[in-house]
């Protein structure tokens, strides 16, 4: 059935023919994500709060909404009871890598169970921890453009947007480098999770991904706990927190997720930045006339063009919101994209603006779930960016990528072709 339904939404014209069931704001649709900014503005100022009855959701698009709900504990990331995750589980029942993936990663934990095991890892992304990777963040950065350099053109997501984290988050989990193109496959079968009806396969995919990931992390646990090494993972085997060490289940689904999503959001927004240079030849003249403007500059392509564009919560009791009844069980989903250029938090939204020195944006979450890798992220970002500026200054490129994900929840181009 998962398979059938993919099928109609890679081929558009159903969803456009049945465009009520998305209750005004279809987000499947190729203009859309495209260019997703219009429909969100038509959101916003129409049903900025908007219950869609066919899909049980409701839709917020406002930032002050969205930094409410994601603020609010009666808003929970524990999708377990909601009827999509319980027929996938149901689906799932010869899996039960997946299964275990699906319950005990950090996405869906919650209370004092996620704050216990986001703690024992946190440590090791504060940003003090996070800037004494500078020098060897630099290092790869320009490894890699010594490459390009050679060849005279590079593609960015493949050359230098997607490896650079993928080394980076390996490093420092401690996972051999020669093994990345493999451990890369796995992580692009398993984020299809978060937007199953935009992937292939059904759930084949994500089984295949879980199933590679939680095999390799099992024999490179097992090595650590004979031989421990000074890397995140024998940290993980060590750490303990009143007397409790991470279960098996917990050290296989963090190390997928930690490898997974360590690399997706950077690889977005260094592609995502790109593209907005590009598009805004002013914007980058200022950031090349004044480097320093950098960090800044970062957190305006954060919100610009999130890499992540919603999020979602489930209702845990029955609750009045904002003059509209919410009912436990029901789903809250959160519109980051939107609520990242709503012009009641950020003025002029839709200009490109680096200096615009606002860090509220809601990029990589808010409140307990914020993002655990947004420090290393960010710097990544600022030290990929720059070492491409400095050492290509003239680099150009096609303003629209010729591939983007197939994602609602993710955004980024797939491939952008760079000359040199």
């Amino acid at each position: 059935m998962l398979r059938f339904v993919q099928w109609l939404v890679s081929l558009q014209w159903p969803l456009r023919l049945i465009g009520f069931v998305f209750g005004g704001f279809n987000p499947w649709l190729e203009r859309n994500r495209r260019d997703p900014v219009p429909a969100y503005r038509r959101l916003r100022e129409s049903t900025p709060i908007r219950w869609n009855r066919w899909q049980g959701t409701w839709l917020l698009s406002r930032y002050e909404d969205v930094t409410a709900v994601l603020r609010d504990p009666r808003f929970s990331t524990d999708r377990t009871r909601l009827l999509p995750f319980r027929m996938m589980r149901s689906a799932s029942r010869r899996h039960p890598d997946f299964v275990s993936l699906l319950d005990r990663n950090l996405l869906i934990l919650d209370g004092d169970e996620h704050r216990r095991v986001r703690g024992l890892v946190s440590k090791a992304f504060t940003p003090r921890r996070v800037e004494a990777l500078r020098p060897r963040i630099e290092g790869i950065v320009d490894e890699l453009l010594d490459a390009a350099a050679a060849r005279g053109e590079m593609e960015l997501v493949h050359d230098l947007a997607h490896p650079l984290p993928v080394i980076v988050i390996a490093e420092l989990l401690g996972v051999p480098l020669e093994d990345r193109e493999r451990f890369r496959a796995w992580s692009g079968d398993v984020v299809q999770i978060l937007d199953l009806l935009s992937g292939r396969e059904g759930l084949r995919p994500a089984w295949r991904g879980a199933e590679g990931l939680a095999g390799y992390f099992r024999g490179l646990l097992a090595e650590r706990r004979r031989a421990p090494k000074d890397d995140l993972l024998s940290a993980m085997l060590a750490a303990e927190e009143d007397g409790r060490a991470l279960a098996e289940a917990d050290l296989l689904a963090l190390s997928a997720l930690l490898l997974a999503a360590g690399h997706e959001t950077t690889t977005n927004l260094i592609g995502n930045a790109v593209l907005a240079l590009l598009r805004h030849p002013g914007e980058r003249k200022r950031l090349q006339d004044d480097p320093s403007r950098m960090p800044g500059a970062v957190e305006e392509f954060l919100r610009f063009d999130s890499p992540v564009q919603l999020t979602d919560r489930v209702i845990t009791e029955d609750l009045d919101f904002r003059g509209h009844h919410f009912r436990r069980g029901q789903l809250a989903v959160c519109l980051l994209g939107a609520a990242n250029h709503d012009p009641a938090r950020f003025p002029d939204p839709d200009r490109l603006d680096i200096t615009r020195g606002d860090r509220g944006h809601l990029a990589f979450g808010l409140g307990p779930h914020v993002c655990l890798g947004a420090p290393l992220a960010r710097l990544e970002a600022e030290l990929a960016l720059a070492g491409l500026l400095r050492r290509f200054p003239d680099f150009s490129g096609p303003i629209e990528p010729p591939a983007r994900r197939a994602s609602i929840v993710l955004r980024g181009p797939t491939a952008l072709p760079l000359d040199l």
